[in-house]
């Protein structure tokens, strides 16, 4: 059955195309795009970073031994990875520009690090997915800090396998965060220093993993398990831009192109319908193009 927000939700399909595919079970969690279009690809399960020309060519960038969660850009266009060891304790680690792997730290006390973004040039948020808080990271300094714990960030309860705090964005002063299981999309306000306000709804009853800004604050975000891709508003309105037929089945994360050619595209991750397959059963893992007619509201560095 749909949540109501998708039961009665406009639906404005937007131009999409494959881009490439990735074998049936393969899931693809999240994804940061360079200034050449360069498409970075985290292979959550297999514990593999995947570069991706612009015109589809794969290739194997970085392994950890462990799994791969979140992808953010360095201001020297390294990356930075959340995930967990071969050993089960969260871990961020950096990979630089020709594939080299070094951990940065691992934090003992996390749980699920999942989705992360920039807050300013060295200093990044990573959602907890299983904790229900955001923590701090200074790539620079090597340290970690809870920066909010909150009861919104969290799940229903300990039992339930599905992440709560997912994704993360910040827009102008505030942070958009997913709670995915609670499917609620939050706002937090940002204080001088970038520290936290008190988290408030902003959406309710939207299955929402990972997504991206446009320059004018829509919103453009991954429904996961309901094989789609939605506009919100800076009102709160939705639109259906993406749909199963346009190959975004389990989708995961949103971003937004970089070069001249494709600055008014996303692009989409996803895992095939690995948690809810369609009726013919989980399908290839694509990343498609949707044309979506605004540039991306800049991340830190961008």
């Amino acid at each position: 059955m749909l949540p109501p927000i998708y039961a009665d939700t406009p639906i404005e399909l937007a131009p999409a195309k494959i881009i490439t595919s990735f074998p049936v079970n393969t899931f693809l969690e999240n994804l940061a795009i360079a200034p050449d279009g360069t498409i970075f690809v985290t292979n959550h399960e297999a514990g593999k970073i995947v570069r991706i020309t612009p015109d589809g060519n794969q290739q194997i960038h970085a392994s950890i031994a462990g799994k791969v969660s979140g992808l953010a850009f360095t201001l020297e266009g390294d990356l930075v990875v959340t995930g967990w060891n071969a050993d089960s304790i969260a871990t961020v680690s950096l990979v630089t520009a020709d594939g080299t792997v070094e951990t940065l730290l691992t934090l003992p006390d996390a749980i699920f690090l999942n989705g992360i973004t920039p807050v300013c040039d060295t200093q990044y948020l990573a959602a907890d997915s299983y904790r229900g808080a955001i923590w701090l990271i200074d790539i620079d300094q090597r340290r970690s800090a809870i920066w909010l714990e909150h009861s919104l960030l969290a799940r229903s309860s300990s039992e339930n396998v599905i992440p709560a705090a997912n994704g993360l964005k910040r827009f102008g002063n505030f942070l958009y965060v997913s709670n995915t299981e609670k499917m609620l999309l939050l706002r937090i306000p940002l204080g001088i220093s970038n520290e936290p306000g008190e988290p408030e709804i902003f959406v309710e009853h939207t299955n929402i993993d990972d997504f991206a800004f446009d320059v004018e604050g829509n919103l453009y975000g991954a429904t996961h398990i309901y094989n789609s891709v939605v506009k919100i508003t800076q009102y709160g309105s939705t639109t259906i831009i993406a749909q199963a037929e346009q190959g975004v089945i389990g989708s995961t994360a949103v971003a937004f192109g970089q070069t001249q050619s494709d600055r008014t595209a996303i692009y989409v991750v996803m895992n095939g319908g690995m948690f809810l397959p369609p009726p013919e059963g989980v399908v290839p893992a694509n990343v498609v193009r949707v044309e979506v007619g605004k540039a991306g509201y800049p991340l830190v560095g961008q």
